[in-house]
């Protein structure tokens, strides 16, 4: 089964999904785009948005120009069913990540929101570059991904370096590929970024015996 099947078939047996954006994203966000004089100006591009959960209703309800793109067919319907309902205004496009339907220099920021992370190393790679190629000349990019700290590391099959096939343990478990990404793998994905940097956020769970690690990454075009 293609990576695309697998969250087809997650997207279609999950009837529901986070209602509310990561905190790091609101602060990502609030940091550089709250004095904007004009919300609407700014274009806001999502990859793997997934069904118009917390990110894209958090950037529209701001009054950002939005745009999202899954390759999950479900989750666009859903996406669009949400921001219908909510009276949103924003673009769904089901689409491959790895070639983004949009010419060079069109988005403001381009956010990712734990889907890199279920790309391996070339995929990952090819994403990037895309990333790269749509942002405007100083716009920006932040990704929420997985990191080596992270519960479910070292489980599953090994694809490549740093990614497992079916992770059996932890949030990640049943999700197809996951890349556990190394501070050397990340510095290695954005070396054609300026500024990049890279920071943790991690929580703990079951009570307090597992962690769930992200890298969080900021970086200008």
């Amino acid at each position: 089964m293609s990576a695309r099947d697998i969250w087809e078939t997650i997207f279609r047996n999950r009837a529901s999904w986070g209602f509310y954006p990561p905190e790091e994203l609101i602060r990502f966000v609030a940091a550089r785009y709250y004095g904007a004089p004009q919300r609407h100006a700014v274009s806001f591009l999502e990859i793997g948005c997934g069904p118009g959960a917390g990110p894209s209703w958090y950037l529209a309800r701001e009054g950002f120009c939005y745009t999202g793109i899954d390759g999950s067919p479900t989750a666009i319907s859903r996406a669009q069913a949400r921001f219908a309902r909510e009276g949103l205004a924003g673009d769904f496009v089901v689409g491959e990540l790895e070639t983004l339907p949009w010419p060079d220099g069109g988005f403001d920021c381009v956010i990712d929101i734990a889907a890199l992370q279920h790309n391996n190393e070339s995929s990952a790679a090819a994403i990037v570059a895309e990333v790269h190629r749509v942002l405007k000349p100083g716009g920006r990019h932040f990704s929420l991904t997985a990191s080596d700290r992270s519960w479910g590391v070292g489980t599953g099959e090994r694809i490549d370096a740093t990614t497992r096939l079916d992770v059996t343990e932890g949030p990640y478990a049943n999700m197809g590929p996951t890349r556990f990404a190394t501070r050397e793998s990340m510095n290695a994905l954005y070396a054609n970024f300026r500024e990049v940097e890279l920071n943790y956020s991690i929580r703990s769970v079951e009570h307090g015996t597992r962690e769930i690690a992200n890298w969080m990454v900021t970086c200008l075009r």
